[in-house]
């Protein structure tokens, strides 16, 4: 096979599937995700307007918070247009650079959230455990270059993976199992050997989701320890602040992980499972996270009533 007919092969679009087994409902569905997306913008950035506007909530938990709900946005528009367009229009065709940067965006977008939640971890770690220390540890500077570490490690991270996908051949079928491309489904279609798209993605998981979920976990013993050497009301109080974060965890390791071990261990490619872990990774959290923050967060859910209340009036 000439390297002429590999670019070629390569160079052809890929076919998304939609959501094997409700085609017929396909039409419907869209307007379930366009209310998704709609949701998804307008709550995420009511949290980016309330903590730019309120002075009293420039803080770092409420300025990661902030980064978190743009993650989330940009995510979702990163999707659910797409899926939107495929299921109201059929529009199943997506060409392969717009795959590979698709790809590119979906996950570097979810390395910078591991990365924005471990940050958000530290912040508990340092409030819980050396509260007179953090104002001098997380100051305005130092957030700002957590931030900015957060985007170079998800794009520094993921810069190789349109690289060890164009060098594949493609010379068979081009069906992908999701409504979007990921690098775990778009390399089983490959032609050829894998082994390094593998050994890549499972440095690439051990290094971020895997090294952010273990110092996460660690610092939450630290911070159960610190907490039961407190009174009971403090102890309380304390932990009560780390309960949205703690769901925000959960809402975003529990899928992923999950999702990698159904791709790397499941039997069935393509198989429904695959197809609603996916969709469940991709589009709840960022819909849920403004919900437990806006609901969970006392400041956030007095300047959101108060929001609400100047604008009915």
């Amino acid at each position: 096979m000439s390297a002429s007919n590999n670019i070629s092969f390569s160079a052809s679009p890929f076919t998304l599937i939609g959501i094997p087994g409700l085609e017929a409902a396909h039409f419907w569905l869209a307007f379930l995700l366009f209310s998704l997306y709609l949701f998804t913008v307008l709550g995420n950035g009511t949290i980016i307007y309330i903590i730019k506007a309120e002075q009293s909530l420039h803080e770092p938990m409420y300025l990661f918070l902030c980064m978190l709900a743009a993650i989330d946005i940009l995510i979702s528009t990163s999707t659910m247009p797409r899926m939107m367009d495929l299921l109201w229009f059929n529009s199943t065709t997506i060409g392969f650079d717009a795959c590979l940067l698709q790809m590119f965006c979906i996950h570097s977008l979810s390395g910078m959230e591991s990365t924005v939640l471990l940050a958000m971890a530290f912040d508990r770690y340092v409030a819980i455990c050396c509260p007179l220390r953090h104002a001098a540890i997380l100051t305005s500077p130092s957030i700002a270059k957590i931030g900015l570490a957060a985007v170079i490690r998800g794009a520094t991270v993921m810069a190789p993976l349109p690289i060890f996908i164009k060098r594949l051949p493609f010379c068979g079928s081009r069906v992908l199992s999701h409504s979007y491309c990921l690098h775990q489904d778009v390399m089983k279609l490959a032609c050829a050997d894998i082994k390094v798209n593998i050994i890549y993605g499972l440095i690439v998981i051990i290094s971020v989701i895997g090294l952010d979920s273990l110092l996460i976990s660690l610092s939450y013993i630290f911070i159960l320890r610190a907490a039961l050497s407190l009174s009971q009301e403090a102890r309380l109080k304390a932990l009560g602040t780390c309960i949205s974060h703690v769901c925000a965890v959960f809402l975003f390791y529990v899928p992923f992980i999950g999702l990698s071990m159904v791709h790397r261990f499941g039997k069935i490619h393509g198989s429904n499972i695959h197809v609603v872990m996916a969709n469940v990774h991709l589009l709840v959290p960022p819909v849920l996270n403004p919900i437990v923050y806006g609901v969970k967060t006392k400041q956030i859910h007095q300047r959101i009533t108060r929001l609400f209340q100047r604008t009915t009036h």
